[in-house]
Order: structure tokens, then sequence, then C-alpha cells
């Protein structure tokens, strides 16, 4: 694969990259919403956890199960018309919300926003790729990744006053409207790319089932996929769904105390992101340690509250907030190891293989956990004691260590071939000893 070409981007590109920044912050507010506003749908409904988890279930499965449908889309229909499809079905998916009394309305409401959601991330990187040429798409990315992340401040704050202050429908009907503006937005502003740049060429059914084979046979994507996994779903489970009622039921912080961490969570995450992104370009054959080390500080973190005598102090609360600000970020790197250990073409496919992994771990996470809180507190609707969401959180350490051998078995596979191809990793300490002395750069 040859080196990037630094090029400056055509007139319009920032503009068009903050049309399709808007939009992917909005989506990720729609996907938020509903777990700051968990005990309310709990009250509404007049549902158990198990119901409430199936909610954000169902959003999360169709999301991961549209990634590779949707990429199709993309190549045939192009990211304005994905970006605009996405914004028009989680706008009708939050008026169903706010209109539904039952619980079967309400599931088909997170559906319509799993869908939604799906359509827009990765056409907004579309977007990135082609008005931004060259070395500028890697660090636009990223920004993307990061910068979207304000819609769940905005869910965590904002809607969560909005609907202490209104109603339940209120709310998401302001939620809708929301929705509706991006919409406008983007069918009014939005381009696909610079003018005279030709159209991607679409598939076939066999030439796409040929690349994803061969895209999943490469390790890369593999310890792509299990290093999503691994990173991603603890915090993602307690922002989308359950850490505001672990927050504010288990621990007794007040709602506004708990808005705050999961506003912290996202501010954590957005300073995070660059020093990962560095990181992982200075030494791109050690992505895996920042892999365990994110790995092993959540995992020591969630153990030290579980295992907390009583409720824990604020200060452990910030602590655990803080290092799983560090999930989203981490999270990151797989895509890395799509990007790097893919040609060009196959890329899309990697990408939306790797963001399978952490997204099915969430919403396996998820309804773990609300199952285990029924089966536990038979009868509860928000009355969840502390040992129930104790019980019900260890469920986590299945999945990392799913993921864990998962990242271990492919980074082994991975650095066989790169031992037959006769590139040699020096021990970790030498690399920074090295570096620290102003050395020149070490594998």
């Amino acid at each position: 694969m040859t080196s990037a070409t630094v090029s400056r981007p055509p007139a319009g590109a920032y503009a068009m990259w903050a049309v399709g920044l808007l939009a992917y912050a909005v989506a990720v507010f729609h996907r938020s919403s509903l777990g700051v506003a968990a005990v309310e749908a709990q009250e509404r409904f007049s549902a158990g956890a198990s119901a409430v988890s199936l909610f954000l279930v169902l959003q999360l499965a169709v999301y991961a199960g549209l990634q590779v449908p949707v990429g199709v889309a993309l190549d045939r229909f192009g990211a304005r018309r994905m970006i605009l499809a996405g914004a028009v079905t989680m706008a009708v998916g939050q008026l169903v919300l706010a209109l539904a009394g039952d619980v079967p309305t309400a599931v088909a409401a997170r559906v319509l926003v799993g869908a939604g959601d799906a359509m827009t991330f990765i056409s907004v990187l579309r977007v990135v790729a082609l008005w931004f040429p060259g070395t500028a798409a890697p660090l636009v990315t990223q920004l993307t990744g990061i910068l979207g992340q304000i819609g769940s401040i905005v869910a965590a704050y904002p809607l969560v006053t909005l609907l202490h202050a209104t109603s339940w429908t209120a709310t998401f009907l302001g939620a809708a409207a929301t929705g509706v503006l991006v919409a406008v937005l983007v069918l009014v502003a939005l381009r696909d790319a610079p003018e005279g740049t030709p159209r991607p060429v679409a598939r076939g059914i066999a030439e796409l089932r040929r690349g994803l084979a061969a895209t999943w046979r490469e390790p890369g994507t593999r310890i792509g996929l299990y290093t999503h996994l691994v990173t991603q779903f603890s915090g993602t489970v307690f922002a989308l769904l359950w850490g505001y009622p672990f927050l504010v039921v288990g621990q007794g912080l007040s709602p506004g105390t708990a808005a705050g961490l999961l506003t912290l969570l996202v501010l954590v995450g957005m300073g995070v992101g660059p020093v990962l992104g560095r990181l992982c370009a200075r030494w791109p054959l050690r992505r895996s340690v920042l892999v365990f080390t994110i790995l092993a500080a959540t995992a020591t973190a969630w153990t030290l509250v579980l295992l907390w005598p009583g409720r824990a102090p604020l200060p452990v609360l910030v602590l655990l907030v803080v290092v799983l600000g560090t999930n989203g970020p981490g999270s990151m790197i797989g895509f890395d190891y799509a990007r790097t250990e893919n040609p060009v073409e196959r890329q899309g496919s990697a990408s939306g293989v790797v963001n399978v992994g952490g997204f099915v771990a969430s919403l396996l996470t998820i309804l773990a956990v609300g199952a285990v809180l029924d089966l536990l507190t038979p009868g509860a609707s928000t009355a969840y004691d502390l040992d129930a969401f104790r019980a019900a959180f260890s469920v986590q350490y299945l999945f990392w260590a799913i993921g864990l051998a998962g990242v271990v078995r492919h980074r082994r596979e991975l650095r066989a071939r790169l031992a037959r191809d006769g590139v040699v990793l020096v021990p970790l300490h030498a690399v920074v000893r090295t570096r620290l002395r102003g050395g020149p750069a070490a594998r």
C-alpha cells in the first residue's frame, strides 16, 4: 500500500464535514436518549428491567445487523441520501416513542432509531474520505468520532432537565423535531463529494461475498473485532442504559449528579482519543498494549466498585467513570487494525466487521444485566437494591474474558505473519527506553 499524499482539502470541505458531524452528533443523541430516561421508561410502560433492556438490545441488534447492508447501499446511493434517510428514520422513531403507551410500540420505536443510527456513522466517514484527501482524512475521522459524542452530553444533561421539567411526550417530541431539522439541513447543504469526483462502482453480490470472506480471513480484521469488543462494551452499556439507574437507584446519587458523571465520561473520551491516536501512530506494532491497559483498568475499577462495602463514595465512582471514558477511544484501535491490515478496497467491509464486535457484546450485556436484576428482584419495576446491581454488572467478566482470548489469539497470528516478513519485535521496555533517550524509532 502506498503512503498517502498530502493534499489541501477542496473549498467547502469543512462546511460539508460540519453538516455530517452535526448529523452524527444528533444520531448519538438519539441513541443515548433512552439510557438517561430508563427509570422513567420503566414507570411509563410499567415494565421491568428486562423489558427496558429489550428496547436497547433490539436497537443495537438492528444497528449491528445493518452495518454490511448499509455499506452496500452507501456505495450505490451515496452518503447524502443515506444520512438523510437515517435522520428521517430516527426522527420517526422518536415520534413513535413520544406517543407510545405500551412496550411493543416502544420497542418498535427504538428499532427505528437503531436503523437510522446504522445509516449515519459510516456515511459520515465516507463524506470525510471524499472531501479530505491524503493525510487529512485520519485526523478528521478521529475528530468526527470524538466530537460526535457531544450528542451524549446533550442526552445526559439537557434532555434529563427537559424530561423532569415537562413530560415524556414533550421531551421525545422535541427529540423528533431535532431530527427533522437535521434532515432538512442535510437535504439543503450536504454534498457527497467535490464536483467532478467519480461515483464508486457498486459491487455485485458475488464480488461482495468474496471480499467479505477475504476480509474475515485477515488476522488484522479479527483482532480489530475483538479489540472493539473488549474495550467498548462496558462504557457503552453504562452510558446507554444501565449507568444512570445504577448511579441513581443503586448508589443513591441525585439525578443531576448522575447526569454530570455521564457527561464526564464523554469529556474524558474526547480528551483521551487524540492521545491514543498519537500513541498508535508512534508505536503501531504495540497497539495491543494499549488494549490490554484499557481492559485491565476497566476491570480493576469495576472490581473496586462492586466489592466496596455498601455504597461507593463519590471519588470512587468518579474514578470508575473516568476509566470508562477510555473505552470508546480504545475501541477505535480496532478500526486502526482494520485500516492498516486490509487493502483499500476492503477497508469498508473490514470496518463493518469490526464495528459488529463491540455492539454485539453491548447488547448481550445489556440484556444480561436486565435479566439478572429481574431475577434477583422479582416484581420490582425500579426498586433494585445495590446487591442486585453488583450481581448484574458481574456478567461483564465473561465478555472481558472472551474479548481478551480473541485479542491474544489473533495478535499471535498477526505477529507470526510479521515474523515471516522479517519484522522482529524487540522487548517493549527497550522500545520505551530508546524513545525516552531520543533514539531512533524501534519496532
